[in-house]
């Protein structure tokens, strides 16, 4: 191989734009502050490598001629991952996890890896733990099949020769930032190390047909090259979210290409490992209060799975010159938009009240149809009047008070009815388009202000 001399670039840890100079704003994903400089080896000669095709002659073909026969999937025995994935692992393709350290991705991929090694080899390679590590977590996870191989390697010329050998039919890398490619001088970890160690296995993962599991570690600091750099690189990314001491994580899709991208998996951290929630609409309910001010139902649809959540709000006077306004599990700014329409809409003077909404259960909900909740919970807060507990609430909120229609409004119903409610709140204009309504009143509502009289 040719060599070439040692430059200095900086690339941004966000998007992966490379640059000859520093600058402060990214031209390409327009974030701030994201370039770190790294030193790499401009080679002046070499050729490249074809993702996929090897050495067979191209060759291109009409539409016609192409086989739309899809392939089997490799089903995971985790309903909750497999809903995720579009129905099961595809084989050849690259899924990405990603999320914060220690919030669990080991775990459950090691957990995949005892369910997939009945039926098949799977190779576990890790940059992270030694054997005798991984060993102690596999214990507390259950029994594994001789099918399960495990190598503590970080060296991808190495990888690639033990996978060419064992020929497994999945492999895990955990993680993508302690592997190093020796033809990229820049030290592990670094932007353009991880998107090299990528570019790499996904040669492996195409040419061989073996499906890759990469784990992409993503810090608050910016300082380790997150998993943005590898998303237009692989099939699938998934996102492990939740709070690291807390009990419930959500798996959630943002890109498929075998599936939708807005399915999520809720799984419960415990001793044996994670444990998934087929109910999470019952365990988010779970503990709720009654005759409480301030609490309503509300439900918000993720892909195609309907998620009853309980919306909490307290307002009380403010003793300071500004008010405090607080928000977990929602966004804020959406918070303080519809305490505005409240005091401008309905008559409720909250500009001298401290605010704090709160999703319980932990988990973060931006759908536009929560805003119904947030309206209802806010308004009983306020008057101190509390909402039936057999009644729930769903709509988007528009700046003149409106309430707006939102999608699948039948499943949203079906949902609370099997639940248990009795009474569903509703957009007017969703009334029409639903179904079956039996053993549950529909209250259909234009406005903020008809759905607060309805208290």
């Amino acid at each position: 191989m040719a060599k070439g001399k040692n430059v200095t670039v900086y690339f941004c840890q966000s998007c992966g734009y490379e640059s000859s100079k520093w600058m402060g704003q990214c031209p390409g994903c327009k974030e701030w502050n994201t370039f770190v400089e790294e030193t790499v080896e401009k080679k002046t000669a070499g050729k490249l490598k074809s993702v996929v095709g090897g050495n067979q002659d191209l060759k291109s073909y009409k539409l016609s001629e192409i086989d739309m026969q899809e392939k089997e999937r490799m089903k995971t025995q985790f309903p909750e991952l497999d809903r995720v994935l579009g129905g099961g692992i595809v084989p050849g393709s690259m899924i990405l996890v990603g999320g914060d350290p220690g919030i669990g991705k080991s775990t459950l991929l090691l957990q995949v890896c005892r369910n997939l090694a009945d039926a098949m080899s799977v190779l576990y390679i890790s940059g992270e733990e030694s054997l005798q590590q991984i060993k102690m977590r596999a214990q507390r996870i259950g029994n594994f099949s001789d099918n399960l191989q495990l190598l503590c390697e970080t060296n991808l010329e190495r990888i690639e020769q033990v996978i060419e050998r064992q020929k497994p039919s999945v492999v895990i890398i955990d993680s993508i930032q302690t592997m190093y490619n020796e033809e990229v001088s820049s030290a592990p970890g670094s932007v353009s190390q991880v998107r090299e160690s990528t570019g790499r296995l996904m040669q492996i993962a195409k040419g061989m047909g073996v499906t890759v599991f990469i784990v992409g570690h993503v810090t608050k600091e910016g300082v380790v090259a997150g998993p943005r750099v590898l998303e237009h690189m692989v099939d699938t990314v998934l996102y492990f979210e939740g709070d690291r001491h807390a009990a419930y994580r959500i798996l959630r899709g943002v890109k498929n290409r075998f599936g939708s991208t807005n399915e999520i998996g809720v799984f419960e951290m415990c001793e044996e490992g994670l444990r998934e929630v087929e109910n999470p609409s019952e365990f988010m309910l779970n503990g709720k209060p009654e005759g409480a001010s301030g609490s309503v139902v509300a439900c918000s649809m993720e892909g195609t799975r309907p998620v009853l959540l309980e919306v909490q709000a307290l307002v009380c006077h403010s003793s300071f010159g500004i008010p405090r306004r607080t928000a977990a599990g929602t966004d804020l700014n959406r918070v303080n938009l519809l305490m505005a329409v409240l005091e401008k809409r309905a008559g409720l003077s909250m500009s001298n009240c401290d605010a704090y909404v709160n999703i319980a259960g932990g988990i973060r909900m931006s759908e536009p149809a929560i805003d119904l909740g947030i309206v209802m919970a806010l308004a009983s807060s306020f008057r101190d009047k509390p909402i039936d507990e057999k009644t729930i609430c769903f709509g988007e909120v528009g700046l003149s008070g409106e309430v707006r229609a939102v999608n699948m409004a039948q499943q949203r119903v079906t949902e609370a009815r099997k639940l248990g409610f009795t009474a569903c709140i509703l957009p007017k204009v969703c009334v029409p388009t639903l179904t079956d309504t039996a053993g549950i009143k529909i209250i259909g509502v234009e406005n903020i202000q008809e759905a607060i009289g309805r208290m």
